[in-house]
Protein backbone atom coordinates (compact mmCIF):
# COMPACT_ATOMS: atom_id res chain seq x y z
CA UNK A 1 0.00 0.00 0.00
CA UNK A 2 1.49 3.37 -0.90
CA UNK A 3 0.59 6.85 0.19
CA UNK A 4 -1.01 9.21 -2.27
CA UNK A 5 1.24 12.14 -3.09
CA UNK A 6 -0.38 15.52 -2.47
CA UNK A 7 -2.40 16.04 -5.63
CA UNK A 8 -3.82 19.54 -5.50
CA UNK A 9 -2.93 23.07 -6.49
CA UNK A 10 -0.91 23.55 -3.31
CA UNK A 11 1.58 20.83 -4.09
CA UNK A 12 1.86 21.77 -7.75
CA UNK A 13 2.24 25.51 -7.20
CA UNK A 14 5.46 25.39 -5.19
CA UNK A 15 7.51 22.24 -5.35
CA UNK A 16 10.12 23.63 -2.96
CA UNK A 17 7.57 24.55 -0.28
CA UNK A 18 8.67 23.28 3.13
CA UNK A 19 6.61 20.64 4.92
CA UNK A 20 5.71 23.20 7.56
CA UNK A 21 4.52 25.74 5.00
CA UNK A 22 2.62 23.07 3.09
CA UNK A 23 0.58 22.08 6.17
CA UNK A 24 -0.23 25.69 6.95
CA UNK A 25 -1.29 26.32 3.35
CA UNK A 26 -3.40 23.16 3.20
CA UNK A 27 -5.14 24.14 6.42
CA UNK A 28 -5.74 27.68 5.19
CA UNK A 29 -7.32 26.29 2.03
CA UNK A 30 -9.47 23.50 3.49
CA UNK A 31 -10.09 24.44 7.14
CA UNK A 32 -9.58 28.18 7.31
CA UNK A 33 -11.28 28.70 10.66
CA UNK A 34 -8.88 26.31 12.39
CA UNK A 35 -5.96 27.98 10.65
CA UNK A 36 -7.17 31.36 11.94
CA UNK A 37 -7.72 29.98 15.44
CA UNK A 38 -4.14 28.65 15.48
CA UNK A 39 -2.86 32.21 15.02
CA UNK A 40 -3.88 32.85 18.63
CA UNK A 41 -1.66 30.02 19.89
CA UNK A 42 1.97 30.57 20.94
CA UNK A 43 4.24 30.60 17.90
CA UNK A 44 6.42 27.78 19.20
CA UNK A 45 3.46 25.36 19.16
CA UNK A 46 1.78 26.55 15.98
CA UNK A 47 3.69 24.21 13.67
CA UNK A 48 2.49 21.12 15.53
CA UNK A 49 -1.08 22.41 15.69
CA UNK A 50 -1.10 23.01 11.95
CA UNK A 51 0.27 19.49 11.39
CA UNK A 52 -2.46 17.99 13.58
CA UNK A 53 -5.26 19.80 11.81
CA UNK A 54 -3.76 19.25 8.36
CA UNK A 55 -3.78 15.53 9.13
CA UNK A 56 -7.42 15.81 10.15
CA UNK A 57 -8.22 17.63 6.90
CA UNK A 58 -6.60 14.80 4.94
CA UNK A 59 -8.78 12.26 6.77
CA UNK A 60 -12.02 14.26 6.50
CA UNK A 61 -11.57 14.77 2.74
CA UNK A 62 -11.12 11.08 1.90
CA UNK A 63 -14.83 10.66 1.10
CA UNK A 64 -14.63 13.54 -1.38
CA UNK A 65 -11.59 12.05 -3.14
CA UNK A 66 -12.99 8.58 -3.85
CA UNK A 67 -15.98 7.32 -5.82
CA UNK A 68 -16.62 4.23 -3.69
CA UNK A 69 -15.71 3.03 -0.19
CA UNK A 70 -12.89 0.58 -0.98
CA UNK A 71 -10.34 3.13 -2.23
CA UNK A 72 -11.23 5.23 0.80
CA UNK A 73 -10.58 2.29 3.10
CA UNK A 74 -7.15 1.89 1.45
CA UNK A 75 -6.27 5.55 2.06
CA UNK A 76 -7.35 5.33 5.70
CA UNK A 77 -5.40 2.12 6.17
CA UNK A 78 -2.22 3.82 4.98
CA UNK A 79 -2.61 6.41 7.72
CA UNK A 80 -3.24 3.66 10.30
CA UNK A 81 -0.08 1.89 9.18
CA UNK A 82 1.83 5.16 9.46
CA UNK A 83 0.68 5.79 13.02
CA UNK A 84 1.33 2.20 14.04
CA UNK A 85 4.91 2.38 12.74
CA UNK A 86 4.45 0.25 9.64
CA UNK A 87 4.85 2.88 6.93
CA UNK A 88 7.58 5.23 8.10
CA UNK A 89 9.79 4.48 5.11
CA UNK A 90 7.07 5.76 2.77
CA UNK A 91 6.64 9.33 4.01
CA UNK A 92 9.44 11.20 2.26
CA UNK A 93 7.05 12.71 -0.30
CA UNK A 94 4.17 13.34 2.09
CA UNK A 95 4.62 16.61 4.02
CA UNK A 96 1.58 16.12 6.27
CA UNK A 97 2.74 12.66 7.35
CA UNK A 98 6.25 13.96 8.04
CA UNK A 99 4.99 16.89 10.10
CA UNK A 100 2.50 14.76 12.01
CA UNK A 101 5.13 12.20 13.05
CA UNK A 102 7.43 15.02 14.14
CA UNK A 103 4.64 16.47 16.31
CA UNK A 104 3.89 13.05 17.84
CA UNK A 105 7.55 12.60 18.72
CA UNK A 106 8.01 16.15 20.02
CA UNK A 107 4.92 16.23 22.22
CA UNK A 108 4.54 12.52 23.04
CA UNK A 109 1.06 12.46 21.53
CA UNK A 110 -0.83 9.16 21.83
CA UNK A 111 -0.93 7.80 18.30
CA UNK A 112 -3.66 5.38 19.37
CA UNK A 113 -6.09 8.30 19.76
CA UNK A 114 -5.39 9.35 16.18
CA UNK A 115 -5.96 5.78 14.99
CA UNK A 116 -9.32 5.87 16.79
CA UNK A 117 -10.09 9.11 14.95
CA UNK A 118 -9.35 7.38 11.63
CA UNK A 119 -11.54 4.43 12.61
CA UNK A 120 -14.43 6.76 13.42
CA UNK A 121 -14.10 8.48 10.04
CA UNK A 122 -14.55 5.13 8.32
CA UNK A 123 -18.25 5.86 8.87
CA UNK A 124 -17.90 8.78 6.44
CA UNK A 125 -17.25 6.40 3.54
CA UNK A 126 -20.74 4.90 3.78
CA UNK A 127 -24.28 6.27 3.78
CA UNK A 128 -25.47 4.55 6.97
CA UNK A 129 -27.22 6.74 9.52
CA UNK A 130 -25.97 7.00 13.07
CA UNK A 131 -28.78 5.50 15.14
CA UNK A 132 -29.05 7.89 18.09
CA UNK A 133 -27.92 11.17 19.60
CA UNK A 134 -25.64 9.10 21.81
CA UNK A 135 -24.02 7.60 18.72
CA UNK A 136 -23.54 11.08 17.25
CA UNK A 137 -21.96 12.28 20.49
CA UNK A 138 -19.68 9.24 20.40
CA UNK A 139 -18.68 9.98 16.81
CA UNK A 140 -17.91 13.61 17.67
CA UNK A 141 -16.02 12.47 20.76
CA UNK A 142 -13.72 10.21 18.76
CA UNK A 143 -13.12 12.84 16.07
CA UNK A 144 -13.58 16.47 17.11
CA UNK A 145 -13.01 15.94 20.84
CA UNK A 146 -9.86 13.98 20.12
CA UNK A 147 -8.48 16.96 18.22
CA UNK A 148 -9.18 19.32 21.12
CA UNK A 149 -7.45 16.86 23.43
CA UNK A 150 -4.37 16.55 21.19
CA UNK A 151 -4.18 20.34 20.83
CA UNK A 152 -4.31 20.68 24.61
CA UNK A 153 -1.40 18.26 24.97
CA UNK A 154 0.60 20.27 22.44
CA UNK A 155 -0.05 23.55 24.23
CA UNK A 156 0.86 21.89 27.55
CA UNK A 157 4.21 21.04 25.92
CA UNK A 158 3.50 17.33 26.04
CA UNK A 159 2.24 17.27 29.61
CA UNK A 160 -1.23 16.21 30.68
CA UNK A 161 -3.33 19.30 31.49
CA UNK A 162 -6.18 17.15 32.82
CA UNK A 163 -8.69 18.51 30.34
CA UNK A 164 -10.37 15.34 29.04
CA UNK A 165 -13.89 16.40 30.07
CA UNK A 166 -13.39 19.84 28.57
CA UNK A 167 -12.21 18.35 25.28
CA UNK A 168 -15.14 15.92 25.30
CA UNK A 169 -17.86 18.55 25.61
CA UNK A 170 -16.07 21.03 23.33
CA UNK A 171 -15.71 18.43 20.59
CA UNK A 172 -19.39 17.49 20.63
CA UNK A 173 -20.47 21.14 20.49
CA UNK A 174 -18.01 22.01 17.72
CA UNK A 175 -18.67 18.78 15.84
CA UNK A 176 -22.44 19.10 15.73
CA UNK A 177 -22.15 22.71 14.56
CA UNK A 178 -19.75 21.67 11.80
CA UNK A 179 -21.94 18.76 10.68
CA UNK A 180 -25.01 21.00 10.57
CA UNK A 181 -23.04 23.54 8.56
CA UNK A 182 -22.13 20.81 6.05
CA UNK A 183 -25.64 19.31 5.80
CA UNK A 184 -26.16 20.40 2.19
CA UNK A 185 -22.74 19.09 1.12
CA UNK A 186 -23.38 15.76 2.81
CA UNK A 187 -26.83 15.47 1.24
CA UNK A 188 -25.36 16.08 -2.22
CA UNK A 189 -23.26 12.94 -1.82
CA UNK A 190 -26.12 10.89 -0.36
CA UNK A 191 -25.12 11.16 3.29
CA UNK A 192 -27.00 12.23 6.42
CA UNK A 193 -25.37 12.85 9.80
CA UNK A 194 -28.59 13.58 11.69
CA UNK A 195 -29.25 10.54 13.94
CA UNK A 196 -32.01 8.17 12.91
CA UNK A 197 -33.91 8.61 16.18
CA UNK A 198 -34.13 12.37 15.64
CA UNK A 199 -35.21 11.92 12.02
CA UNK A 200 -37.95 9.53 13.18
CA UNK A 201 -39.03 11.72 16.09
CA UNK A 202 -39.69 14.70 13.82
CA UNK A 203 -41.17 12.70 10.95
CA UNK A 204 -38.56 13.98 8.53
CA UNK A 205 -38.40 12.08 5.26
CA UNK A 206 -34.96 10.91 4.23
CA UNK A 207 -35.80 12.01 0.69
CA UNK A 208 -36.44 15.57 1.91
CA UNK A 209 -33.00 15.66 3.52
CA UNK A 210 -31.26 14.28 0.45
CA UNK A 211 -33.20 16.38 -2.05
CA UNK A 212 -32.92 19.67 -0.22
CA UNK A 213 -36.56 20.23 0.66
CA UNK A 214 -36.55 22.55 3.68
CA UNK A 215 -39.68 21.50 5.60
CA UNK A 216 -41.01 22.58 8.97
CA UNK A 217 -40.22 19.13 10.36
CA UNK A 218 -36.64 19.50 9.19
CA UNK A 219 -36.28 22.91 10.85
CA UNK A 220 -37.62 21.50 14.13
CA UNK A 221 -35.20 18.58 13.89
CA UNK A 222 -32.20 20.84 13.31
CA UNK A 223 -33.32 23.13 16.14
CA UNK A 224 -33.31 20.19 18.55
CA UNK A 225 -29.90 19.11 17.30
CA UNK A 226 -28.60 22.64 17.85
CA UNK A 227 -29.97 22.49 21.38
CA UNK A 228 -27.83 19.43 22.09
CA UNK A 229 -24.77 21.29 20.81
CA UNK A 230 -25.56 24.35 22.93
CA UNK A 231 -25.78 22.22 26.09
CA UNK A 232 -22.31 20.85 25.44
CA UNK A 233 -21.05 24.33 24.57
CA UNK A 234 -22.28 25.70 27.89
CA UNK A 235 -20.58 22.92 29.82
CA UNK A 236 -17.33 23.31 27.90
CA UNK A 237 -17.25 27.08 28.55
CA UNK A 238 -17.69 26.45 32.28
CA UNK A 239 -14.87 23.90 32.28
CA UNK A 240 -12.66 26.17 30.18
CA UNK A 241 -12.88 28.92 32.79
CA UNK A 242 -11.15 26.58 35.26
CA UNK A 243 -8.65 25.04 32.83
CA UNK A 244 -4.93 25.89 32.76
CA UNK A 245 -4.41 29.12 30.84
CA UNK A 246 -1.73 27.51 28.68
CA UNK A 247 -4.25 25.31 26.87
CA UNK A 248 -6.91 28.00 26.36
CA UNK A 249 -5.84 28.77 22.74
CA UNK A 250 -6.84 25.22 21.76
CA UNK A 251 -10.45 26.22 22.38
CA UNK A 252 -10.62 29.55 20.52
CA UNK A 253 -12.61 27.80 17.78
CA UNK A 254 -15.51 27.45 20.21
CA UNK A 255 -16.15 31.13 19.53
CA UNK A 256 -17.83 30.15 16.25
CA UNK A 257 -20.23 27.52 17.60
CA UNK A 258 -22.87 29.83 19.10
CA UNK A 259 -22.97 32.25 16.13
CA UNK A 260 -23.12 29.35 13.66
CA UNK A 261 -25.99 27.67 15.50
CA UNK A 262 -27.93 30.92 15.82
CA UNK A 263 -27.51 31.58 12.10
CA UNK A 264 -28.65 28.10 11.11
CA UNK A 265 -31.72 28.08 13.37
CA UNK A 266 -33.06 31.54 12.61
CA UNK A 267 -36.55 31.69 11.01
CA UNK A 268 -36.48 31.13 7.27
CA UNK A 269 -32.95 29.74 7.12
CA UNK A 270 -32.57 27.10 4.40
CA UNK A 271 -29.55 24.78 4.64
CA UNK A 272 -29.80 24.01 0.93
CA UNK A 273 -30.08 27.55 -0.42
CA UNK A 274 -28.33 29.77 2.12
CA UNK A 275 -24.64 29.87 3.01
CA UNK A 276 -24.40 28.06 6.35
CA UNK A 277 -21.01 29.45 7.31
CA UNK A 278 -20.30 32.87 8.73
CA UNK A 279 -18.79 35.64 6.61
CA UNK A 280 -15.02 35.55 6.99
CA UNK A 281 -14.79 38.92 8.70
CA UNK A 282 -17.33 37.83 11.30
CA UNK A 283 -15.47 34.59 11.97
CA UNK A 284 -12.25 36.52 12.53
CA UNK A 285 -14.01 38.98 14.83
CA UNK A 286 -15.59 36.22 16.95
CA UNK A 287 -12.26 34.40 17.22
CA UNK A 288 -10.45 37.60 18.27
CA UNK A 289 -13.12 38.55 20.79
CA UNK A 290 -13.14 35.06 22.34
CA UNK A 291 -9.34 35.02 22.56
CA UNK A 292 -9.43 38.29 24.51
CA UNK A 293 -11.67 36.66 27.09
CA UNK A 294 -9.14 33.88 27.63
CA UNK A 295 -6.27 36.17 28.63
Amino acid sequence: MSADRPANALANSNISMSNEAYCASLLREHDRNRWLANLFAPAEHRRALNALYAFNSEIERVRDMVSEPLPGEVRLQWWRDLLEGQARGQISGHPVASELLAAIDRYHLPASALVTLIDAHTHDLYDDLLQSITDLEGYCGETYSSLFRMASLILADGGDPGSADLAGHAGVAYGIACLMKQAARHAARGQIFVPADLVLKHGTAREDLLNGRNTGEMRAMFAELAGVALQHLGTSEQLLSAAPSAIAPAYVGLALVGPLLRRMTRPGFDWFRHEAGLPQWRSQWHLWRFSRRLR
